[in-house]
């Protein structure tokens, strides 16, 4: 059997899982429309028919206090049944299960009506929580128990108790946000007292025949979270109080330690999981950056869990477990932890998706169906927007030849996967590889397409995803040979010095930087460096796992530099991007907006800002300005009367939009 340990049904006791896999609990923003529901339920019916063992919604809450915001998803009202109803009964007739994630956001409520244990503002909400009255502690825990017997008579095989992330039970369980004094605050033991009672009563209101997975926040990564005894002394007692499988929490979203992006490492935190083992007898489930088979099977060999739980990998590839099964690991479309259309979507309330899979949560509309008129197709660049566009082409049945100029597919990509952090990338390539391969799609490396010669050749159809060109930046000195593109740096590998200057803040400005600073191999590949350059106490010895952190000093002295005012990588992604700014303060980047670039001498870089002059003593000058459409082959194409369609950068260069050219080369192939 492929990956034993993982394909090992799970005994439940009232019920046998197929194997360990969970699709862990994941907002959509489906979940908060009834008219959005036959969207979610064909989603997870996909995923259903991927073969997953169990899967878990993404947040419900019990009430409209428990709201993340307002008019979103809840289950507290006989009336909330039918629509949840339509998710069950897509699940179980693609033979899966599925569980409801109930979640009360407490303090995390982006609304007026938020509550929590004790009147503290969260510092990620404009709103101030009113602290909850004993009476409202227990209409609280009522409303818990109300939406799990709503959730078994919709149809759910169990529900997921949300313990973890800085949500309200975890506001209860910290002393941070729990001052009380009450029975319900207080010393640990009066703390976990809400937990208790919500899994106590629930398990007495839904039978024994109903899985109840408590997530327990096992790392709060935040001071005056629990200690580790805290924490063993919860988990018996919610095991005593009927859970069915604990499920492990890692980290507050108010915590300043990333735990999900493509930085941390693979199964990064594992290792707290396994130290829980052997203190209760149900299953533990691992969580955080376990993305593909091998990862999910060393840590269950390894003794650190008896299950694992994915969300983001079963967005990227909604197969994941079959192709799991059946041995073809290598086909796998591997999330690569990026967020910037899972998480950042949210955030900004719009529907999730993910950059190498735009059909995630779009399933319904995104329809990859076999064409009558099959065509000839020509797609020139090999890009990201290339990639998707041909493979979706070839697996409509058109006859596909993919052209470009470099010797390996992936154009931008390949210098994204050498960044500090990125190594994922390489998995993307590796996927689209064997994609190419399977669907036949003909592919011409190392040529350069003509516009002529795609005339001749007949073509029904040719798609343009030529990609960018950096943009140049003039100033006296510019054509110095000590002044560097990117491309320079990242492709050519050219030398650097160890004082460097990067003009351009945005992605590639801090990509550059960080593949200049960070030593190699990166901290990404190596959970006991990667904590220590963070502060996560591995021995648990701190409350909240936390210690001072401790990073690597680099070899270099970096100057990140950008013209328009204010701080730089503002403008990066939401989840991501306080993580690149961090790494990059870890290793004493100067980081300055404002900036005027006057010349480049023998003397270095003369720059002023606020009208104060300076000369930055530099070895070397990046440019890293953006870039520019490379539309001259569509230009060409046009001017001959041939039918071109334009994707990709060639189209609108704005940084390095993987998530935009992949969607948009998938959507016209869906067209074409």
């Amino acid at each position: 059997m492929n990956y034993p340990h993982l394909f090992k049904p799970l005994d439940l006791g009232h019920v046998t899982l197929p194997n360990r896999i969970l699709m862990g609990s994941m907002h959509t923003g489906l979940e908060d429309k009834a008219s959005d529901f036959d969207a979610l339920a064909t989603y997870f019916a996909e995923r259903a028919r991927g073969g997953v063992g169990l899967m878990v919604t993404g947040g419900i809450a019990p009430s409209a206090r428990g709201w993340l915001k307002p008019f979103g998803g809840r289950m507290s009202m006989p009336w909330h049944k039918p629509r949840h109803r339509k998710l069950t009964d897509a699940v179980h007739a693609e033979g899966g299960r599925i569980c409801m994630q109930i979640l009360h956001a407490g303090r995390y409520g982006y609304h007026p009506l938020s509550v929590a244990p004790s009147r503290i503002k969260s510092p990620i909400t404009p709103f101030t929580p009113r602290e909850l009255s004993a009476g409202g502690v227990e209409r609280t825990i009522r409303d818990f128990v109300r939406s799990a017997s709503l959730a078994r008579e919709a149809g759910y095989d169990g529900i997921e108790i949300m313990g973890s992330e800085g949500y309200l039970i975890n506001q209860f369980i910290a002393a941070r946000t729990n001052h009380r004094s009450d029975s319900w605050g207080g010393d640990a033991e009066r703390r976990m007292r809400f937990p208790v009672e919500i899994v106590h009563r629930t398990r007495a209101a839904v039978g024994r025949d109903f899985i109840i997975i408590y997530r327990l926040s096992m790392l709060d990564l935040v001071e005056g979270g629990q200690s580790w005894d805290e924490v063993v002394a919860l988990a018996k007692a919610i095991e005593a109080a009927g859970a069915s499988i604990i499920n492990t929490g890692i980290g507050w979203h108010e915590a300043r330690v990333p735990t999900i992006v493509t930085s941390v490492p693979r199964a990064g935190f594992a290792w707290v999981t396994q130290k829980l083992r052997g203190e209760v007898s149900i299953p533990l489930i691992a969580t955080n950056r376990i993305n593909m088979p091998a990862v999910a099977e060393q840590v269950l060999a390894e003794g650190c869990a008896d299950m694992v739980s994915m969300a983001r990998p079963l967005l990227a590839d909604p197969d994941w477990a079959n192709k799991a099964r059946i041995g073809r690991a290598d086909r796998i479309n591997t999330c690569i932890a990026c967020n910037q259309a899972c998480l950042d979507h949210v955030f900004q309330n719009r529907r999730a998706s993910c950059l190498v899979n735009p059909r995630a949560c779009h399933e319904a509309e995104l329809r990859i169906e076999r064409t009558s008129q099959p065509k000839r197709m020509a797609v020139i660049g090999a890009g990201p927007a290339g990639l998707a566009c041909a493979t979706t082409l070839a697996e409509r049945g058109h006859a596909v030849t993919l052209i470009d100029r470099s010797e390996e597919i992936g154009g931008q990509f390949n210098y994204a996967k050498r960044i500090p952090g990125k190594e994922e990338f390489h998995e993307t390539l590796r996927y689209f590889r064997h994609r190419l391969d399977d669907l036949g799609v003909t592919v011409q490396l190392g040529q350069t397409a003509s516009a002529e010669s795609l005339q001749a050749d007949g073509y029904d159809d040719v798609v343009v995803a030529t990609g960018v060109t950096p943009r140049h930046v003039n100033f006296p000195g510019s054509d110095h040979p000590r002044v560097l593109g990117y491309l320079d740096v990242l492709a050519r590998d050219a030398t650097v010095g160890p004082r460097v200057a990067i003009i351009g803040a945005g992605g590639i400005g801090f990509d550059v930087a960080e593949f200049l600073a960070e030593h190699s191999p990166s901290p990404s590949t190596d959970v006991a460096r990667w904590s220590r350059e963070w502060g996560v106490d591995t021995t648990m010895s701190a409350r909240g796992g936390l210690t001072p952190a401790m990073p690597e000093a680099s070899d270099r002295q970096l100057w990140l530099l950008q013209r328009s005012a204010g701080r730089p990588g503002s403008r990066l992604n939401k989840t991501t991007g306080w993580v690149h700014r961090a790494t990059l303060k870890h290793k004493h980047v100067t980081m300055l907006g404002g900036v005027t670039y006057q010349r480049f001498d023998n003397e270095g870089l003369h720059i002023s800002i606020e009208g104060k002059t300076q000369v930055l003593d530099v070895d070397h000058v990046i440019v890293c300005a953006g870039q520019e459409p490379n539309r001259t082959l569509a230009d060409e194409l046009i001017a001959l009367g041939v039918s071109a369609h334009v994707i990709g950068g060639a189209d609108l260069a704005a940084e390095l939009d993987a998530k935009r050219a992949i969607d948009q080369g998938t959507r016209l192939a869906l067209k074409l």
